[in-house]
């Protein structure tokens, strides 16, 4: 199985063509086998490229645990880019099918290459009940959760998948490390949740890092930027539009009047190589 490594702010996935190949049967495993860092090719997951009915491409993206996930913003970016540079569609603006639905996309590109994507995410979910949480009673908003005797005021939004955002003095590996995995497994989320841990710097400017449902922590999160660009606005402490610091790079996000969110980052294809079944 032919398959391209690409990253978005080292948000880095094994890309598959389904256009050209056939994928295995048993997807989950393939996923886990092939992102192994030490036996494998090495990833943050899986994603397959595939035709579509209703868009230029479909996205399908499988964590490095082996579930499936709904959505991953910098895997995307990095979708749109091979459908481009591989002449699948040559568009300078496309749609992407993914498992929260079909997102529409703007493509940079300097000499037939294609160096950043702006992609229109979609409006967010806020409603408890459809991120999902089990909380009720309005939106979560700065509501107190306590993981493992400490308390966390956590704002809880939806890209396609379920993100909890909580503000702190300053970033550490005790939180993301050590309370990530506990707030993915809370059961305040039945389907459970990336963990974003957010340090504002001003109200356009903020440091964050996420410890991805499925995954562990990653250099970036592109749906997980993108909450964190709405919760900073519904608890009053960032603007509409915020440059979002990661570990692997920069993230520009707008909130719109439309209320849709929009994102903007690179995409990078790193190497291509043969997948012989691990072996």
């Amino acid at each position: 199985m032919r398959f391209t490594k690409m990253q978005g702010a080292g948000n880095d996935y094994i890309y598959v063509d389904c256009f050209q190949e056939t994928p295995p049967d048993d997807l989950a495993e393939t996923a886990r086998r092939i992102s192994d860092r030490h036996f494998g090719v090495g990833g943050d997951g899986l994603v397959l490229i595939c035709p579509s009915q209703v868009a230029d491409a479909r996205m399908r993206m499988f964590n490095a645990d082996g579930s499936e996930s709904e959505m991953c913003g910098n895997a995307i970016r990095c979708v749109a880019k091979y459908v481009y540079e591989h002449g699948i569609a040559r568009k300078g603006t496309m749609q992407i099918e993914t498992g929260a639905g079909v997102l529409s996309l703007e493509l940079f590109v300097e000499d037939g290459v294609v160096e950043c994507v702006r992609v229109d995410m979609g409006c967010p979910i806020l409603d408890p009940q459809k991120i999902p949480t089990t909380w009720t009673g309005g939106e979560v908003v700065d509501r107190p959760i306590d993981v493992d005797g400490r308390e966390f005021r956590v704002t809880c939004v939806s890209m396609g998948n379920p993100h909890c955002v909580s503000y702190v003095e300053e970033l550490s590996d005790e939180l993301v490390l050590g309370f990530g995995p506990k707030i993915e497994l809370d059961p305040h989320f039945p389907n459970k949740v990336n963990a974003e841990f957010v340090q504002v710097i001003s109200p356009r400017e903020i440091r964050m890092r996420v410890w991805e449902r499925g995954s562990g922590e990653t250099l970036a999160c592109g749906t997980g930027a993108s909450a964190v660009c709405v919760a900073g606005v519904i608890s009053g402490r960032t603007e509409r539009e915020i440059t979002a610091h990661l570990r692997g790079g920069d993230l520009q996000l707008h909130w719109a009047e439309n209320n849709h969110l929009y994102m903007t980052g690179p995409a990078v294809e790193v190497f291509s190589g043969e997948w012989r079944n691990g072996k």
